[in-house]
């Protein structure tokens, strides 16, 4: 496993993070179905034996179900492990989550959070979601609090592009921000990435894989097969999912994928796998939120990611650069909507 410095921090990160999304369970509404504890159990372990020394999550996972878990998990490890979590998404009733920040909510949600996780200070501390966006300088003062006060070590931001970024005020106290960013959202390559590379904010990328789209095992049957409480079925508006939604998005979308399993194959790697190295390729992204609900994933992303990025060359010119570019016509305009 290689390791990248994250933004001005001290922090070093294996390229590949364990995002714990899917481990919150489906009862929460941006849930992917029922999960099984000791399948979560299991996926933290093995990724943690594969060399990937941080864990992605939030309070809003599950909220408090992600958390709960992975704290469990660190109580018997004896090894050391980063843990970035964060605030800014709350349940509504039946669980329907919200996003809101507030310096009080931001309190009582970090008190949550580490005893969940049963640490003493959590290594990263993100705010979620910068909404509402009048309450975003404030709430950010709220978390430089916290790290005066140790309950933190660093501090950052999730989903911000740069009148959020530059509304925060000085970058030098911003160690993150974690964007989505994939094949198919490249929002963040215009602006965000040079304003990150140039305040020396660290970029953390979650969703490399779309949310499962891009791991070539997309079909009529498996998307058919999804649960009823995984949200990719019924939000059915949602920008990363709604192509799968229409006759015509789903066909484009095949066709696309069908791209990418030749050339993916050509390498001898899964879609998925040329999906985080695609994402990686990137010096400016210190690491890659890959999930992981069972044993086995992690290990084969660990294994291969690293082989396959150092073969991906990706000029201009390149056919997977085409294929993106042209054949799915990659989104580009800015989508705040994801998790």
């Amino acid at each position: 496993m290689r390791y990248r410095k994250l933004g001005n921090s001290e922090l070093n990160l294996s390229e590949i993070g364990l995002g714990t999304w899917a481990i919150g369970g489906g009862d929460w509404g941006m849930g992917w179905g029922n999960q099984s504890e000791n399948d979560s159990k299991a996926a933290i372990i093995e990724a943690l034996e594969e060399g990937v020394n941080w864990i992605d999550t939030a309070h809003a996972y599950g909220f408090g179900i992600a958390e709960e878990v992975i704290g469990k998990v660190l109580s018997d490890w004896k090894g050391a492990v980063i843990i970035a979590t964060k605030c800014g998404v709350l349940p509504k009733a039946g669980n329907v989550p919200e996003r809101f920040i507030s310096p009080a909510t931001i309190r009582e949600e970090v008190e949550g959070s580490l005893k969940r996780l049963r640490v003493d200070a959590i290594d990263l501390y993100q705010i979620h979601w910068p909404t509402p966006l009048e309450n975003l300088h404030e709430s950010w003062q709220a978390l430089i609090e916290l790290k005066e006060e140790g309950k933190v070590i660093t501090i950052g931001v999730c989903n911000c592009y740069l009148d959020e970024l530059d509304a925060l005020g000085d970058s030098e106290l911003i160690t993150s921000n974690q964007p989505m960013y994939s094949m198919l959202e490249r929002t963040i390559e215009n602006a965000v990435i040079p304003w990150c590379e140039k305040n020396k904010v660290g970029l953390l990328a979650y969703s490399p894989m779309q949310s499962g789209l891009l791991t070539g095992k997309v079909s009529n049957e498996w998307f058919q097969g999804l649960p009823s409480n995984d949200w990719r079925k019924h939000k059915t508006e949602h920008p990363v999912v709604s192509p799968l939604h229409s006759k015509e998005g789903f066909a484009k979308f095949l066709a696309f994928q069908d791209s990418l399993i030749t050339i993916a194959a050509m390498e001898g790697r899964s879609v998925g796998q040329l999906a985080v190295a695609w994402v990686l390729r990137r010096k400016e992204i210190s690491s890659a939120i890959v999930g992981a609900r069972k044993k086995a994933k992690s290990k084969k992303f660990v294994q291969s990611a690293k082989n396959l990025l150092q073969k991906l060359k990706l000029q201009p010119s390149s056919k997977l650069l085409q294929i993106i570019n042209h054949k799915f016509n990659a989104r580009r305009n800015k989508k705040r909507n994801i998790r």
